[in-house]
């Protein structure tokens, strides 16, 4: 076989019709080319935004989660563009793909339900930003930070260092606590029970030091510090502060009820053992005339 019967073979094989859209044949040749553009789109995409817009938007003053939101919505509206140009480069007319969105829609209706979901909170997740990069989440019992949105799921990095991959739907239909929404100051209250015996203002001393020496309590709102009520072999007590980093907050709380510890016994304060009296009754005399007939019964 001839170098050109190879090439007219292969040539034969590229131009082969696989299918017909809107009336236009898409061969193997319109394929590659559909393909190969957006590849070079993707490529372009990823280029500009880490080498471009990536530098620009460093020296700004952006925080790192609308900043990783613009990059994203960036690179999508790239693609979408490279698809558009893709097709009418390869002569199919975007009204054809009418068909293949109806076809599309079937898919979705056998089982894609849970896809779209997710691709759909994916897109409000990015625009209308409940979360973004960089916050600290609950979702459940998974605390962790934001580390990467994606449009079909979001990534949490546990505070085990373990990713732990989020369906958007999840962060749009369940109930989501986001410790960095907004004000990033949270509040801690931290409780506390004392002795009956104890000297009530050096307890409400001893707790206004500690939330004062702490260095990541914040003055403004200053330090509260509430007497609950009367417990069973305590007063309860409430020591409630703010912090200005929400990531922080075990760390906060477990050095701050170690310094109540320590400024307690420094100053001979109390934390009383849970307590419970129990009575014991002696019981009562039984009449020997009652043993008797109850002998004599037996009998």
């Amino acid at each position: 076989m001839s170098l050109s019967d190879i090439l007219a073979y292969i040539s034969q094989v590229l131009h082969f019709p696989l299918f017909t859209v809107k009336n236009t044949t898409v061969t193997l040749t319109s394929l590659i080319m559909f393909f190969l553009v957006m590849v070079v789109f993707l490529l372009l995409s990823r280029i500009f935004l880490k080498i471009v817009l990536s530098n620009l938007l460093s020296r700004l003053k952006m925080d790192e989660g609308t900043r990783y939101n613009l990059l994203r919505i960036t690179h999508y509206v790239a693609l979408v563009i490279g698809a558009i140009i893709a097709f009418q480069f390869i002569g199919i007319d975007l009204s054809g793909l009418i068909v293949i969105f109806g076809f599309l829609s079937v898919g979705i209706g056998f089982g894609l339900q849970n896809i779209t979901s997710n691709f759909v909170s994916g897109l409000i997740i990015l625009f209308e930003r409940p979360i973004k990069v960089g916050d600290r989440v609950t979702v459940g019992d998974i605390e962790g930070d934001v580390i990467e949105i994606n449009i079909r799921s979001t990534t949490v990095r546990s505070l085990n260092n373990i990713s732990i991959i989020v369906p958007n739907y999840d962060f749009i239909s369940s109930r989501v606590v986001n410790w960095s929404h907004g004000d990033r100051k949270v509040r801690m209250d931290l409780d506390v029970g004392v002795h009956y015996n104890s000297d009530l203002d050096a307890v409400l001393r001893c707790l206004d030091q500690v939330a004062h020496e702490h260095a990541e309590v914040l003055k403004t709102p200053a330090p509260d510090i509430l007497f609950m009520g009367f417990g069973d072999s305590s007063w309860n007590m409430r020591l409630r502060v703010w912090i200005d980093n929400p990531k922080h907050h075990q760390t906060v709380r477990s050095e701050i009820n170690c310094a109540i510890v320590r400024k307690f016994r420094e100053n001979k304060v109390e934390i009383p053992y849970p307590q419970r009296d129990l009575h014991v009754r002696s019981p009562l005399p039984v009449p020997l005339s009652s043993i008797a007939e109850q002998s004599q019964e037996i009998a």
